[in-house]
């Protein structure tokens, strides 16, 4: 089963920047999109009705902002939105699908840029998405959680890691909070299986920082430790164009 997650940064944008074509060519089993920017009654019928998918939105109150989608080959036992705090769901952030054999989030995690306040809701809505995510590995599930994580957890995942030291996606008590979630008993796929590899997953769309790959790395897929064995591999797809984020795969056994 292939996985692909992407910050599209707009899902009609991403549409005129060839989004159909590479769902065509890539195949996905499941496509976790965020950052959709609307709403399905927005979207045409190419978007909504993808040949052999079915597709599920969870939009935010705020037209042209945030949301989140996926598009399915198979469909889950059940699908839900939102975190286990109302706060964080208006902005459609969350989409939770239920398989047998895992419990698959994908998220589109806060930016804590624009000022106090936004960071503190942003570290809120990561500890909250920890405590429901520990909650289901107490209970025995395999949990996968997917999207854009807003965060670059090492200097490894960032070329200038020095200059951004006080920016968030890689302040301190960020990544100390990768950190905690990780403690739970989850695993950065990507890291464990390219421990030594650099190669990013978001591009400013300033100062060419793209044809210069001067990236990040945070989108992410984090996987229960004890599932980890059940992935086959791995990948970020930095060619693709079409957003300022590049997709990401998982490729279950």
């Amino acid at each position: 089963m292939k996985i692909i997650s992407w910050n599209v940064n707009g899902i009609r944008a991403a549409s005129q920047k060839g989004f159909l074509p590479f769902i065509e060519a890539a195949t996905p089993d499941i496509l976790c999109i965020q950052e959709t920017k609307a709403h399905d009654h927005q979207l045409e019928d190419a978007l909504l009705n993808i040949p052999g998918y079915s597709a599920y939105f969870h939009s935010g109150e705020k037209k042209g902002y945030s949301g989140t989608a996926v598009y399915y080959k198979t469909e889950p036992l059940a699908i839900r939105t939102g975190l286990s705090d109302p706060e964080f769901n208006n902005e459609g952030r969350t989409i939770i699908m239920e398989y047998p054999d895992f419990i698959l989030y994908n998220v589109y995690f806060p930016n804590g840029q624009k000022d106090a306040e936004r960071l503190a809701f942003k570290m809120d809505f990561n500890r909250c998405i920890q405590n429901d995510v520990q909650e289901l590995l107490a209970a025995g599930k395999n949990v996968i959680v997917c999207g854009d994580i807003n965060i670059a957890h090492r200097e490894i995942d960032l070329k200038n890691p020095k200059e951004n030291a006080k920016r968030s996606g890689f302040l301190p008590e960020e990544r100390a909070w990768v950190d905690d979630f990780l403690s739970i008993g989850m695993v950065d796929s990507w890291r464990v299986q390219h421990p030594e590899a650099i190669k990013y997953s978001w591009w400013s769309y300033r100062f060419n920082a793209r044809a210069n790959n001067a990236g990040w790395r945070i989108d992410s897929f984090f996987v229960s430790e004890n599932f980890m064995s059940q992935v086959d591999s791995t990948d970020i797809l930095d060619e693709v164009m079409g957003s300022d984020h590049c997709p990401i795969v998982l490729t279950l056994k």
